[in-house]
């Protein structure tokens, strides 16, 4: 891999972290449409450390409210936000789970090809589509609309939803299922507001993604670290070019789920899983 593969792919990363057309299937692709062939534990290294690049865009975009959850949590005081990051880790727990007892299983799923992906971008846009119809429904039993619900309806994520989401989380590891898509829709269909979902679906996965950062640092200064096909350079473009596109990315995205633009995703990830499919 060279600056350029990884300059390219970190734009790739940084913009589909945040729509929900799955960044880890759009990394195969684009790895297969550049000829990137790396082995197993670099392909997950590289993808490790441009997740934790939008992991740190997340925490720019969301700054007010990151620092106000962490103030509270931290200092014990009880209220709205320290219940809120205590349903934060507790939809951690299902994706830890995989990570701690699946990892080899998912490593070796990561540039297995594009059939994989494929069948998984279908899946993510049946979710998409099924929280569309939910959204619709929800506004169908509105008395006086006949569209989409404001952004701010619906009910607040409450610890079984934070569970529930959490195990969509899980499921997302799978290369071409969105882990945003997933997880919004899975809260949409729950009943939760889209504008609070969104925001919850890009602070629930820090803690995991900085988990597995910092095992993959420690395995990079391993004695594994010297047989690495990825040099230094493309490791800091990748990163580099996925944070700033994310902090865009990220605003972005969610602006489009408060609007419930999320059908067109939908109908992109359908198309694109069926090209894979062919390919």
């Amino acid at each position: 891999m060279d600056w350029l593969d990884a300059l390219i792919l970190g734009i790739v990363q940084g913009l589909t972290e945040y729509l929900p057309v799955s960044s880890s299937g759009h990394l195969e692709i684009f790895k297969e449409i550049l000829g990137v062939d790396l082995p197993a534990d670099d392909n997950l290294q590289f993808s490790v450390l441009v997740h934790a690049a939008t992991v740190l865009s997340t925490v720019v975009v969301l700054w007010p409210m990151f620092s106000r959850l962490c103030k509270s949590f931290f200092t014990f005081k009880r209220g709205y936000d320290f219940d809120y990051v205590c349903k934060l880790l507790i939809s951690c727990i299902p994706v830890g789970i995989v990570g701690v007892f699946f990892k080899k299983q998912v490593e070796e799923i990561f540039g297995s090809g594009l059939m994989v992906v494929g069948i998984c971008l279908c899946i993510t846009a049946l979710l998409l589509l099924f929280a569309y119809i939910t959204d619709r429904r929800m506004a169908c039993a509105t008395p006086g609309s006949d569209k989409l619900l404001p952004a701010n309806s619906g009910r607040n994520i409450s610890w079984w939803d934070s569970i529930i989401i959490g195990c969509a989380q899980a499921i997302a590891v799978l290369p071409g299922l969105s882990r945003s898509g997933t997880t919004i829709a899975t809260g949409i269909m729950l009943g939760d507001k889209r504008g609070e979902v969104a925001q919850f679906s890009f602070l629930m996965v820090i803690i995991p993604i900085i988990g597995e950062a910092l095992l993959d640092v420690k395995d990079m200064l391993g004695a594994d670290a010297a047989s690495s096909e990825v040099g230094a350079l493309p490791l800091i473009i990748g990163f580099a070019a996925a944070f700033i596109v994310g902090c865009g990315a990220c605003k972005w995205m969610i602006e489009l789920v408060k609007k419930g633009k999320l059908i067109w995703f939908a109908l992109y990830c359908v198309l694109m899983g069926i090209i894979c499919i062919l390919w």
